[in-house]
């Protein structure tokens, strides 16, 4: 098989567009019927650095017709395959979208982007693209298409940074990776070992079409044809035109899985040794991040509480496996400085035990029973360490943390431990801390600004008080307290970018009220009811 990388020339000066746009069609031209394969680089509708989202739409508009048009002519011209990436208008906004077409020129598939970059995810308001990436936060497997026998996968640029992904389309057991890229920032060096990393990892030849930033440049470009043993068959540097060479996509690259072992292809030699928990939360069970989960979002307020004991491990997972979006939980630290989840700070309404959590150590709690008295069915549960509903659960539902023991005057508020197990455990962005009091909130923020925390009611009935507290310590999220608030506090919320939970509401028709004045989140004690009735409300609306 012969197959081509074309690497244009790219600017740094939107005015010189249609310079680029027009070499990179005169390198299509010298492409020829000797060629079976044929790979653009991203972008290849936009070949300039413009920044403008006006600009940047005119400028899609002046050429992806034309692109996707010449790119068509070229396949049926040259008898090849080609791959070109550029914008697709899905409806809701433009797509990062690499298109396949035969070698009749027929589309036969469209990749788009895994992971849309920070650039494409912002909006033009916050200086970026405001791209359509919708479709990125749902689990798909990896995109693959067959054609003529051969099994064809994609990166596109920011993709190749994700080396976690790469076992994924290993396991797709691939024959060519298509890869359309700018990757502006890296060195020629760093290209070389992150292409021929992927080679060696999924066994399947690279063919990687980039652009030249200047001939004399040492970034970007590298329009590379890499073999699964990991050879650079072409490297262009930046080169500008086309880099052409045979490749048989069959001739694969075992070795001895270990030594003296049977011949095996690198990813199979990996997988007899894979463990799971090494590596970070992923896979179809992980939910959206905190910042990017959509509203409104019903908080199960100590977990599933109307069917197991509150504030267990079965009321957390059942509130998991209806589907809510927000799990609450109340952590308290034990005498021997453990922290252990209970709603109250003593122990008689909850459990068989006496006086408060802090009185005694992990191991004299296990002692007392924490769900018979909920039910006898539940007798024998234990009081659960905040470590173990991490292990459970994080990455699978957004955990808003009251950290109860904030709300006491203590020598040690235990923020580094907190803080230290939530990154264990990979959840920074699953999680937000909920805090009463305003000097441990500026503690957290200075310690672990990356963690979002929940301002929560400090006693003051003034409804402007909760939202006039957020903005004076720079806090995103609110958690109002009824009925000590009303429409104007969450207007003023609102208007400065704070979001509004709302502690909390049984009543399905109440709840709805809530949402429909504008609160985020509503917490509530029967997860089943309000769940079922605010996804009848966003049902409805959406049918409209």
């Amino acid at each position: 098989m012969k197959v081509c990388v074309i690497q244009p020339p790219y600017s740094m000066r939107g005015e010189d567009l249609r310079f680029c746009e027009e070499k990179l069609f005169s390198l299509l031209d010298e492409c020829d019927e000797s060629l079976d394969l044929i790979v653009l680089p991203e972008y290849s509708d936009n070949l300039a650095n413009i920044t403008k989202q006006e600009d940047f739409l005119n400028a899609i508009k002046e050429y992806n017709g034309l692109l996707i048009e010449k790119a068509r002519a070229t396949a049926k011209r040259c008898n090849a395959l080609v791959f070109v990436n550029g914008m697709y208008d899905a409806g809701n906004g433009y797509r990062n979208t690499t298109y396949a077409f035969d070698r009749s020129g027929k589309e036969i598939g469209k990749y788009f982007k895994s992971h849309p970059a920070p650039s494409e995810v912002r909006s033009a308001e916050e200086g970026g693209h405001g791209l359509d990436v919708a479709y990125s936060y749902a689990f798909e497997s990896p995109f693959v298409l067959e054609i003529e026998g051969l099994r064809f996968g994609f990166l596109t640029c920011y993709d190749f940074y994700f080396y976690e992904r790469f076992p994924l389309l290993a396991r797709e057991n691939l024959d060519i990776i298509i890869g359309c890229s700018l990757q502006r920032t890296d060195s020629h060096d760093a290209l070389s070992i992150i292409n021929r990393f992927l080679c060696y990892q999924t066994n399947a030849y690279l063919v990687r079409a980039s652009v030249s930033l200047g001939e004399d440049s040492l970034r970007c470009g590298c329009s590379s044809v890499i073999s699964p043993f990991g050879e650079e068959l072409v490297n262009m540097k930046s080169k500008v035109g086309l880099g052409i060479c045979e490749i048989d996509p069959k001739n694969k690259h075992y070795k001895p899985a270990g030594f003296g072992g049977e011949p095996k292809a690198h990813y199979e030699y990996m997988e007899e040794g894979r463990r799971p928990w090494s590596y970070r939360n992923g896979g179809a069970s992980v939910c959206l991040f905190e910042d990017t989960m959509p509203y409104p979002r019903v908080c199960a307020h100590r977990g599933f509480s109307t069917i197991a004991p509150e504030n267990s491990l079965p009321a957390y997972g059942a509130a998991v496996a209806i589907g809510v979006q927000e799990i609450e939980f109340d952590i308290w630290a034990t005498k021997d400085k453990k922290l252990v989840s209970c709603h109250d700070e003593v122990l008689e309404r909850v459990s068989t035990g006496q006086g408060k959590i802090g009185d005694y150590t992990y191991e004299e709690l296990l002692r007392f029973d924490f769900g018979v008295k909920w039910d006898e069915k539940f007798a024998g549960l234990k009081i659960p360490l905040f470590e173990e509903i991490l292990q459970k659960f994080a990455g699978r539902v957004i955990m808003n943390i009251h950290v109860k023991l904030w709300e006491v005057q203590t020598p040690d508020p235990m923020i580094e431990e907190i803080i230290r197990l939530i990154r264990k455990y990979d959840c920074a962005r699953h999680v937000y801390l909920m805090c009463c009091r305003d000097e441990i909130a500026r503690e957290v923020k200075a310690y672990a600004p990356d963690i979002p925390i929940c301002l929560g009611w400090d006693g003051n009935i003034d409804p402007l008080s909760m939202p006039k507290r957020a903005i004076a310590l720079g806090v995103k999220k609110i958690q109002l307290f009824k009925p000590y608030f009303n429409a104007e506090t969450v207007k003023l919320a609102h208007e400065n970018g704070i979001l509004c939970n709302l502690f909390f509401s049984d009543d399905p028709k109440e709840a709805n009220e809530y949402l429909d004045m504008g609160i985020d989140t509503v917490l509530t004690n029967d997860c089943q009811r309000i769940y079922s009735a605010v996804n009848a409300i966003k049902k409805k609306k959406c049918e409209k």
